[in-house]
């Protein structure tokens, strides 16, 4: 079997590439808690995994200016790199799958909503980054997830046809960005349950990349007889 045309792998980073979803659970609760905001998991699921900075400060800190929104986000962020400077676990079954992938010769791209010092540090402290083509951050662009444009911006950067390709996301927000640029979904199920995964538009969903089933759909996908 032989690679079809223009195929690629795109990555979430958070929750999908790392098992990074706790520590911004305990980073948002310390930095959003002198605000009166607290957070569970499941509250984290569905108001602010995966999306990105500027709308959650926009939501959660209406009546203040965009920039003290913003102050507010990155000194999560910082807390949240202080937590995950201890060192973070990469998503069981990674490391076969970009194995395989670096065989085949299919280019792998990281996507994600997270500022670029978290996406270099989440990345290093996993010893992946050599092994992406680039790395796609939402705040860059002018519309981070769940708008398409960070997936549309990493099928531009690999020269991709979205037929051809995979993305992997663990959040709805990011399940909608990909699947709007065209993009078969694998969920990741780090965070949601399966089948919030698929209710949000996956194809499927996994528990992590060692499952056979996702396997084969990534086969089917990027490999022609």
């Amino acid at each position: 079997m032989t690679l079809k045309p223009r195929s690629g792998l795109l990555f979430d980073l958070d929750g999908t590439l790392v098992e990074s979803d706790p520590l911004h659970l305990k980073a948002f609760n310390q930095a959003f808690a002198p605000y009166g905001h607290q957070f569970d998991r499941e509250r984290f699921g569905r108001e602010l995994q995966g999306m990105a900075n500027e709308a959650i400060g926009a939501r959660f800190f209406p009546g203040e200016t965009p920039a003290v929104q913003w102050d507010i986000m990155m000194r999560k962020e910082a807390l949240f790199r202080d937590l995950a400077a201890a060192g973070v676990e990469s998503v069981h079954g990674l490391f076969a799958l970009l194995d395989w992938a670096d065989a085949q010769g299919l280019p792998a791209i990281a996507v994600t909503n997270a500022p670029r010092p978290n996406a270099e540090l989440l990345l290093d402290s996993i010893g992946v980054r050599k092994r992406f083509k680039d790395v796609v951050i939402g705040d860059e662009l002018a519309h981070g997830k769940p708008h398409p444009l960070p997936y549309l911006e990493g099928l531009r950067i690999l020269g991709a046809d979205p037929a051809n390709c995979v993305a992997f996301e663990d959040s709805r927000t990011g399940i909608m960005s990909a699947t709007a640029a065209g993009i078969t979904t694998i969920g990741i199920a780090t965070g949601l349950e399966l089948e919030q995964l698929v209710a949000a538009g996956a194809s499927m969903a996994a528990r992590d990349f060692a499952d056979e089933k996702l396997l084969a759909l990534v086969a089917a996908k990027v490999l022609s007889a």
